[in-house]
């Protein structure tokens, strides 16, 4: 029988890269995080970060994807961290209804920014560089 280990340095952002993670609270996000890892066969070598983002090391178990570990921490936190009340200015998704009626208006909101600028400008924002001749070209 072989033995593999992989190790994974992983970063989760905050929505918009928002200061929501509160230092005073910090290792109780950071143990929550790492009670996943645990259930999950996973080894946790180290958690931290600062308010916008988390930083963890870890090893998987052979049998659990590093998609499906990302998966299933970003879900757990994400709920885990709405109901908890030390991290009030938590937000990871986006009104429903807002998303809704942005999509209904599309033939207006594009007569005011094509989709091109407003792709670029949403890649800009998120810190996502990019070569224009692979994203915006159709050749």
């Amino acid at each position: 029988m072989s033995y593999t280990t992989s190790y994974y340095h992983i970063v989760f952002r905050t929505y918009r890269s928002e200061p929501t993670i509160i230092e005073e609270h910090e290792k109780e996000l950071y143990a929550y995080i790492y009670g996943i890892a645990k259930n999950l066969r996973c080894q946790t070598y180290r958690i931290g970060g600062m308010p916008d983002h988390v930083h963890i090391f870890v090893s998987l178990p052979s049998t659990l994807s590093l998609a499906e570990f990302a998966q299933r921490v970003k879900t757990a936190t994400s709920k885990w961290l709405k109901a908890n009340p030390h991290f009030p200015d938590f937000n990871s998704f986006r009104d429903k209804d807002m998303i809704v009626n942005y999509i209904k208006k599309q033939k207006e909101h594009h007569r005011k920014k094509t989709f091109v600028n407003e792709y670029r400008k949403f890649l800009e924002e998120n810190m996502q560089y990019f070569d224009e001749k692979y994203i915006f070209s159709d050749d």
